[in-house]
């Protein structure tokens, strides 16, 4: 015979799936962070190398084959990290005999992409208009929101990294010289610990 206590944990635990997407894997914050380091590199080696990765170096960025190439990877790094994502979000739902697409996983995404759209939108003017220089603050502050806005339908965990993307984002707007270094510990180290942290926390 179950205890009075086994049986409210398993209710909640219920509960808990119907209400939230419980699927995310810390395993992919990881590699999502390990990509963003990868191309923060790159981007130095584009914009800096053999100078330090700060200082207001504007009319360099401004120059149309290092844009292109940064905009490239940017959209290979969102696409790469996003497969990761889903595959092993996939692979963690087998794992707990569960669907990766239900009710809960559809607002959270719902939640995820509204600020990600607009402020994807958003980064296209601020290039369209020479204002490159305020696009990794941008990139940093519109993700922080989207993590925060969909922590309400996941693990609440997420909205710690949410406000460490907006505080970095803050900074970088009043430091934009430093834009790339605060991009690759917001969306590179501070991904990877936050992966660690949710993969040693759910995953194992």
């Amino acid at each position: 015979m179950r205890k009075p206590e086994q049986e409210l944990a398993e209710i909640k635990s219920m509960m808990e799936r119907s209400t939230r997407f419980i699927s995310l894997s810390g395993l992919s914050g990881i590699l999502a962070g390990t990509y963003a380091l990868i191309a923060a590199g790159l981007a130095y080696s584009w914009i800096y190398y053999p100078n330090p990765p700060y200082g207001f170096r504007i009319n360099v960025v401004l120059d149309n084959s290092t844009l292109a190439k940064l905009t490239v990877t940017a959209l290979v790094v969102l696409v790469i990290s996003l497969t990761t994502a889903l595959v092993l979000s996939q692979r963690k739902s087998e794992r707990n005999s569960s669907k990766l697409w239900t009710p809960a996983s559809k607002r959270f995404v719902k939640a995820l992409l509204i600020p990600l759209v607009i402020g994807g939108l958003f980064c296209l003017a601020l290039l369209s208009r020479g204002y490159t220089i305020l696009i990794a603050p941008a990139t940093l502050v519109f993700y922080g929101l989207a993590l925060i806005n969909a922590s309400h339908f996941t693990l609440s965990d997420i909205k710690y990294l949410g406000y460490c993307q907006l505080i970095l984002g803050t900074v970088s707007a009043f430091f934009p010289g430093y834009g790339l270094i605060l991009w690759a510990i917001g969306f590179g180290v501070m991904h990877v610990i936050y992966g660690a942290m949710m993969y040693y926390k759910y995953d194992r």
